[in-house]
């Protein structure tokens, strides 16, 4: 039977269907509004592996000029688009691993926990599954959240995925247990396996691709799937870690220049430094003489993670993204590449130990804005999520520190004392903005200016002149020892002489 009424009913149709549309969209801003009603920042934290915080212009631009080249002068690598974080936000000068090794570096950096409380205080350890993170608690806000790259917080176990604990990333699919060769063997969109560079020849130039390229191309695949809501992702490249080795065209970028050691590698020095600043028998790297292509291989790989980082900051300008979107860029820790005669990391030399920190919330943070307090990655958690005002009720280690980001200050300078420590707690050492304070098992302690002496070659220790310092910063390191349980040398006070 026909209706009398055809106009009005497809009129009342279309009215419900706009109708519909109106809420879904109301509901839509609900999702996206915090408890106070303003729009719910998005997160991306990109995040590199042994990265050497020198490579970075943004920090050279913040040395001496022999501190910003220490392997001859303007030999180093030129980092735009990291800087453009830098300069339209905030640099840490003053930034350190938690402890400067992968796994518990990693477990600090999601928890806001030291690594003895992780589950996770040395490489091969799976963080613990009963402790928050703050991705967990993002999830819990409703944030779409998603981990692209190294995790090596799930077993020794390399190029493999399918990772069952999440830790409150709800895409994993891109969650690599671990791994650094340069290549990937992809297939029927499945990695196969990592790849050095003879083997990666051998297969059709459609099979294989670098893990910075992979990991890069999939997080702009999965920030394509989220720019309507709210989204907090990490991306973790496993470069610039050894075995040094960049693609074309970054592989012979640096060919061309005439690399020098580090001054604090001769012999004079090495034959003095301390205990802890020992290879041992075990490193394959000390003592080896300084490889010229290596160094310049990683410049390469710095070189190509930078214009990864461009990718992300263009899709963000290009989808209107920029304004509502806090960007970092940091590490697990750094790379000695020859000062003091050393390679890698693990020790508390600044090279090792401190590591990159930049990043840009516009609006929310002055541009330009230099941050000289000393703060390590346990502080991470507690300060994004207060950032972002999203509150919680997670008993962190570390310290909100929002403030010094937010405010209207230009610069931040305080001598608030922190720590980081060797994993079991062969070494712990206190650092400020200005002093650092080794104390070591079998060595005598060591204090570092590092205003004075940025080398690290003088032990200012038993000088009456930082008598007083050495007293300060003893003090408050043993007191932060016992208050977070650091396991090894809480009860083996110094006395100073």
């Amino acid at each position: 039977m026909k209706t009398k009424y055809p106009i009005l009913i497809a009129i009342s149709f279309l009215f419900l269907q706009s109708s519909c549309k109106v809420q879904k969209e109301e509901q839509k801003e609900v999702v996206n509004k915090t408890e106070n009603g303003k729009n719910k920042p998005n997160l991306i934290i990109i995040h590199t592996d042994e990265h050497n915080f020198r490579t970075l212009s943004c920090y050279q631009n913040l040395l001496s000029e022999d501190q910003a080249f220490i392997w001859g002068k303007g030999n180093n690598v030129n980092t735009p688009n990291i800087d453009k974080i830098a300069n339209e936000g905030a640099i840490c000068t003053s930034y350190y691993a938690a402890s400067p090794v992968c796994t518990p570096s990693r477990a600090s950096l999601v928890s806001g926990l030291y690594p003895q409380a992780t589950g996770a205080h040395k490489n091969g350890l799976h963080i613990s599954e009963d402790i928050p993170t703050f991705a967990t608690i993002l999830r819990d806000q409703g944030y779409s959240t998603s981990y692209v790259g190294k995790w090596h917080l799930a077993g020794h176990e390399k190029y493999t995925f399918g990772i069952k604990y999440k830790a409150g990333f709800a895409d994993n699919r891109y969650m690599m247990r671990g791994g650094h060769a340069p290549y990937f063997h992809i297939k029927d969109g499945k990695v196969l396996d990592g790849l050095g560079d003879k083997a990666a020849a051998k297969l059709p130039k459609e099979e294989i691709i670098t893990q910075t390229d992979y990991f890069t191309d999939k997080t702009l695949e999965i920030l394509e799937r989220d720019k309507n809501k709210p989204f907090a992702l990490m991306l973790s490249i496993p470069d610039p870690h050894t075995p040094d080795y960049a693609r074309p065209p970054y592989r012979t970028m640096y060919d061309d220049m005439d690399l020098q050691e580090p001054k604090t590698m001769a012999a004079k020095y090495t034959a003095i430094k301390p205990l802890w600043a020992k290879g041992g028998p075990k490193d394959k790297n000390e003592g080896k003489g300084f490889d010229k292509v290596a160094l310049k291989q990683y410049f390469g790989q710095v070189k190509h993670i930078d214009h990864s980082v461009g990718r992300i900051l263009t899709f963000l300008d290009d989808n209107n993204l920029t304004d509502n979107t806090i960007i970092i860029f940091t590490s697990d820790h750094g790379d000695m590449f020859f000062e003091h005669n050393r390679r890698n990391k693990g020790v508390p030399y600044e090279a090792s130990s401190r590591i990159p920190f930049v990043i840009r919330y516009p609006n929310k943070i002055k541009q330009g804005k230099i941050i000289n307090t000393a703060y390590t990655n346990v502080d991470f958690a507690p300060t994004i999520l207060t950032m972002m005002g999203v509150k919680n009720d997670a008993k962190f280690h570390g310290l909100d520190t929002s403030e010094d980001f937010l405010n209207d200050e230009k610069e931040i300078t305080s001598d608030r004392i922190t720590y980081f420590a060797k994993s079991g707690g062969w070494w712990v050492s206190a650092v400020n903005d200005r002093y650092k304070l080794v104390i070591d098992k079998k060595e005598k302690p060591y204090l570092f200016d590092l205003e004075k002496n940025p080398d690290e070659l003088i032990n200012y220790y038993n000088d009456p002149e930082y008598k007083g310092i050495a007293t300060k910063m003893q003090t408050e390191l043993f007191k932060q020892l016992e208050k977070y349980d650091e396991p090894g040398l809480k009860n083996q006070p110094y006395i100073i002489k």
